[in-house]
């Protein structure tokens, strides 16, 4: 498995500053990257020194026409909805907080995540000898 970028102190502190501060919003490590999440939902992180949001389709196009890209943490393997922000994201804060914003309000709007069983502890039942037995 490639290594995962690490983002500098410097992206970390610029992250946190474009993040809103509301009781809704929390951010938490991903990957050894920081990410920001509103009711479960992921909306915006960042990949190494890579800015990401997650946008509707037809609003992620006009990001793309400005530089930015498929957000892909495995080449080839781009998350769908995710979008890399221009590399100037930290040199143009009034538009990258805009971009941050429209995330934001969109994770706002789907539905909440529920932690899956897998992450609450709980086990699959295993499959029974009959059924693994049978051709």
């Amino acid at each position: 498995m490639p290594k995962m970028p690490k983002p500098t102190e410097d992206a970390k502190a610029a992250f946190s500053k474009l993040v809103p501060a509301e009781p809704a919003v929390t951010m938490r490590p991903m990957f050894g990257n920081l990410a920001a999440f509103v009711n479960g939902n992921m909306f915006a992180g960042l990949f190494g020194e890579d800015l990401f949001v997650r946008l509707p389709d037809d609003q992620s196009a006009s990001i793309r026409k400005q530089g930015g890209r498929d957000f892909e943490p495995m080449p080839g393997r781009a998350m769908s909805g995710y979008v890399t922000v221009p590399t100037t994201w930290r040199s143009k804060p009034a538009a990258t907080r805009a971009w941050v914003a429209v995330a934001l309000a969109f994770a706002r709007g789907l539905p909440p995540k529920v932690p899956s069983a897998k992450k609450a502890g709980t086990k699959k039942p295993a499959a029974t000898k009959k059924a693994a037995g049978r051709r």
